[in-house]
């Protein structure tokens, strides 16, 4: 393929999207330079084409996943979709070209970088979803219980399950200020929205003693004499503790010795 014949893709950021984004690649006989989402700057290096989305070739594409790949690679490339992998629509298109040669036997290919990239993006998609199932912190503003979150990838779908089982009978609010989405439940309903913006309410008088009473707690159960900040870092990275009220400590503490309010 000659520069003059170089193209970029354009498409809606959607998964129904990129699925016509293969599409087009196989029909068109070509593998485009980028795959670049709705919000990605003009680039006037390579000529551009917009793939318009269509749910018939989407669903043909996603068809073909499990029987030509097998179910365990057709699901690495749906989870790739959720990460923060740079370029990542190029690098499934890369690793889709590859399973319809070679088929599921393609995961036993350690060595190959495309394999290798998907594998490690999932890998660290799975393990902050975790780690935030741990780090994230609910304050009650109207009976609701909110939190903001900044992750690197697109976690929301992968959390829902998780809080919906602990918190069934609650009506709660995860905000993504990373990615500009809502998580929001109320029983027995889910959906992820999107939300340009979310900023909390000051914590009011009984918010701010349970923060107080949670800080008081963090602190109390540390061994000072085995503190160690570069592994509090490792297990706890710091890119999450903004977030979290024992790092923040951003209310008024209504007493010295916060004791739970009377029921």
């Amino acid at each position: 393929m000659s520069a003059h014949d170089l193209v970029t893709y354009r498409y809606d950021g959607s998964w129904e999207g990129l699925l016509c984004c293969v599409f087009e690649s196989y029909t068109a006989h070509e593998l485009p330079e980028a795959i670049l989402g709705p919000e990605a700057p003009e680039t006037s290096l390579f000529g551009s084409k917009t793939i318009v989305t269509d749910v018939g070739n989407a669903a043909r594409v996603e068809v073909s996943l499990p029987r030509k790949l097998g179910h365990e690679a057709a699901e690495l490339v749906r989870l790739t979709f959720f990460t923060c992998l740079p370029e990542k629509e190029l690098w499934m298109l890369r690793f889709l070209r590859l399973g319809y040669q070679y088929g599921p036997q393609l995961l036993q290919f350690a060595g190959n970088e495309t394999v290798y990239r998907l594998q490690k993006a999932v890998q660290h998609l799975l393990s902050e979803a975790h780690l935030l199932k741990g780090f994230i912190r609910f304050s009650v503003q109207n009976n609701v219980l909110v939190t903001t979150i900044g992750p690197k990838n697109c976690v929301l779908p992968f959390l829902a399950g998780h809080f919906k089982a602990r918190f069934p009978e609650e009506h709660w609010l995860i905000y993504d200020a990373a990615h500009h989405m809502a998580l929001a439940y109320r029983p027995y309903e889910t959906a992820i929205l999107p939300l340009e913006s979310f900023s909390a309410a000051p914590p009011d008088e009984e918010e701010a003693r349970f923060r107080a009473l949670w800080c008081q707690f963090y602190d109390t159960i540390e061994i000072r004499s085995r503190h160690n900040e570069r592994c509090r870092m490792t297990l706890m990275p710091k890119r999450y503790w903004k977030y979290m009220t024992e790092f923040t400590r951003d209310f008024a503490v209504p007493d010295a010795n916060p004791q739970l309010p009377a029921t």
